[in-house]
């Protein structure tokens, strides 16, 4: 709950902090890891460092959290934070680095805003963190102590690795220890972490595409990416036999209990929708389900023959496949809900790039779809809160 001290503090500076937030992050984070540069090593994202979206990201996530309490003063926005906590979940976050990233935000805060902040500003402002910092420990806390274990990272081995469309490899692995294994909700993904060939040990989150409900496997598909720096060290140096470590599952983007489910993906976003899939035909689903899909080309579809084959196995489900280049017998360039008979009562479910997510949201809204009934999962950090804050 705000206070009544704060709230007009909060929102008569909340403009002037969200057009500075752009510089206060940088220095934020340029602070914390020139003191402590461990939090790098495992923690945080070099290449979401250095390609400004953790900051842009965070600054996301700070504006909207105080724009809620400035129009809900008595409500905490949860559902806006579960989000960020299932991350944290998966690389280990804990109760003490909130204060480490308190200590360095607000001397960012204090020098970036030196020349209007006041102790009255700060204080509100500092109260604005603790609030949300306590929202993310106590739903954080909630997630870890619904794990099968107590620890972080466990080994897994490697026992196949498959070509997966074009660009994209699925992994199945093993666990390599007699660690309890959590088991996984359709659509939740697991972190992975690598030592890069500078030594550096880096995470990322990669969604489970089958056999979530496993406690003898784990299944993931990741598409590589050129520029990045751990998908082609997952694509072209670990091979079968190897270990690799990996955290519990967690993720929201899961599946309600009843009515009718759309499922609407673009590229290797299709990873969630697949496990799924799977369980639902699994458990021999009767609900209707709607797959959309959107690809460049029908060879780049990386789990093509997983989803067609669950798809065919559910009486009540049907695919619709959009192809930037034209193939017959497919729908042709990108993907659109006009003229398509959305069931009454349908949750959706969308996961792709982020243009692809935010036009297919606009047409489901369009569609009569209410927007809380429309879940989605970013890969990486979460640029859609920032754009939406901003």
């Amino acid at each position: 709950m705000l206070s009544e001290k704060s709230r007009p503090l909060i929102e008569a500076t909340l403009p002037l902090v969200g057009s500075r937030l752009g510089a206060i992050t940088p220095n934020f984070y340029s602070r914390m890891f020139a003191a402590r540069p461990e939090l790098l090593d495992g923690l945080f994202s070099r290449a979401n460092q250095n390609n400004g979206e953790q900051q842009k990201a965070l600054a996301g996530s700070i504006a909207g959290f105080a724009s809620a309490l400035v129009a809900n003063p008595d409500i905490i926005p949860e559902t806006m934070l579960s989000r960020i906590a299932h991350k944290h979940t998966t690389l280990g976050i804990t109760e003490d680095q909130y204060e480490i990233v308190y200590k360095y935000l607000f001397e960012a805060i204090a020098e970036e805003l030196s020349d209007v902040i006041t102790a009255e500003i700060a204080e509100a402002w500092t109260e604005v963190y603790w609030l949300m910092a306590n929202a993310l420990i106590k739903i954080e806390k909630g997630l870890y102590s619904q794990q099968a274990n107590d620890k972080m990272w466990m080994p897994w081995r490697v026992i196949e690795k498959n070509a997966a469309g074009t660009d994209s490899m699925t992994f199945v692995l093993e666990p390599a220890d007699d660690t309890p294994v959590t088991v996984a909700r359709p659509g939740q993904f697991v972190s992975v972490k690598l030592a890069l060939p500078d030594g550096l040990l880096q995470c990322r989150q990669y969604s489970l595409s089958a056999d979530v409900d496993s406690t003898s496997r784990r299944v993931f598909t990741t598409k590589r990416d050129d520029g990045g720096e751990v998908s082609p060290v997952l694509h072209n140096n670990v091979q079968v036999g190897d270990i690799v470590e990996l955290s519990n599952p967690a993720g929201d983007l899961t599946l309600d209990g009843e009515g009718p489910i759309i499922m609407a993906t673009a590229g290797i976003g299709c990873t969630p929708s697949a496990s799924a899939l799977r369980a639902l035909a699994a458990n021999g689903a009767d609900r209707e389900i709607m797959v959309l899909h959107a690809e460049k080309n029908l060879a780049a579809w990386a789990l093509r023959d997983q989803m067609t084959n669950d798809v065919d196995a559910i009486d009540s489900a049907n695919l619709q496949l959009w192809l930037e280049e034209p193939t017959e017998g497919f729908n042709k360039g990108f993907m659109s809900l006009e003229g398509l008979d959305i069931p009454e009562n349908a949750s959706m479910y969308v996961c792709g790039p982020l243009p692809f997510m935010k036009a297919i949201r606009n047409q489901a809204i369009d569609a009569g779809i209410p927007s809380t009934k429309i879940h989605y999962e970013v890969f990486g950090p979460d640029l859609w809160l920032a754009g939406t804050a901003a």
